[in-house]
């Protein structure tokens, strides 16, 4: 069996494309545009180069984005000040938190900071409490790039059985709960599971999010199951990131499966935006 791709940038060309309609909308009937903030701490490399694509995006949407650099040795007390201002500006519909933040920072503190109705990253302490009652605004961004892309190419999670081999904040936890939300069953795995290629083998949808260059072996699948692979790994000699699945063994057991890159992260950036226009179709003034 030869699995078929899950296009992640196909679909999030798709989504963007609705989503202009949808600000041009807003534009029109209220006068509302979406704006998200974005705050980056610090020079991480990667990291600028996700807030600069994130700003991009926003603004090839037809909404507006601003991004806030700030020193690597700002203090705790100066990033919640200018959360705390974005929170009062009614201009602004979205504030993401690059992460990750100089060590120095109490990252949960300054998420906690960000305003639930404008937390569009879906991260903070409320927006992960509200995923876990099932009332949640927001989910956080891959989780719920994983989810929209499945639902897209009409895969069926309701009474499957899922196992997400990473236990993140960011990524692992939510992912387990947004599937959990839409009636799967769920088994999160981890570093210290024992017999995990077993546990792999019994699912029929595996989301990988370990963070470990082809950890999960082609062999690990079952035949016709759906790997999402949200791993972004550098290895030595080769041209290209690599996920945390074994890709090619895997293809060859799978029904689908994400390629890497051109999978999970393109979702991810469409979902930042889709939050950020629900925000300020919900709670816009």
């Amino acid at each position: 069996m030869a699995a078929k791709i899950l296009d992640g940038a196909a679909v999030a060309k798709e989504i963007r494309a609705e989503l202009t309609e949808r600000v041009a909308k807003l534009k029109e009937e209220r006068g509302i545009t979406p704006k998200l903030s974005v705050i980056l701490v610090g020079e991480d490399p990667a990291s600028v180069t996700y807030t600069r694509m994130k700003k991009k995006a926003s603004e090839a949407a037809g909404m507006l984005s601003d991004l806030i650099e700030l020193p690597a040795d700002s203090t705790q007390e100066q990033v919640k000040d200018i959360i705390a201002g974005l929170n009062a500006d009614p201009t602004v519909h979205g504030i993401l938190v690059q992460h990750p933040v100089p060590s120095h920072l109490d990252e949960l503190d300054i998420l906690s900071t960000v305003a639930p109705e404008k937390d569009v990253d879906g991260i903070s302490a409320i927006s992960l409490g509200k995923l876990v009652l099932g009332t949640a605004d927001y989910i956080s961004c891959t989780p719920l790039g994983i989810v929209t892309l499945l639902e897209r190419y009409d895969i069926p999670i309701k009474g499957k059985e899922a196992v997400v081999i990473g236990r993140s904040i960011i990524l692992g936890k939510p992912a387990a709960l947004a599937l959990l939300e839409r009636h799967a069953t769920v088994t999160i795995c981890h570093s210290r599971t024992q017999n995990l290629p077993d546990m792999v083998r019994r699912a029929d949808i595996v989301v990988a999010a370990i963070g470990k260059a082809e950890f999960i072996k082609g062999d690990w699948i079952k035949e016709g199951a759906v790997v999402v692979d949200a791993g972004y790994n550098k290895v030595e000699g080769k041209g290209h990131d690599v996920g945390d699945v074994e890709f090619e063994a895997a293809a060859e057991r799978a029904s689908y499966i994400t390629p890497v890159p051109g999978g999970v992260g393109p979702m991810t950036i469409a979902m930042l935006l889709m939050q950020t226009v629900k925000g300020a179709e919900k709670y816009g003034k």
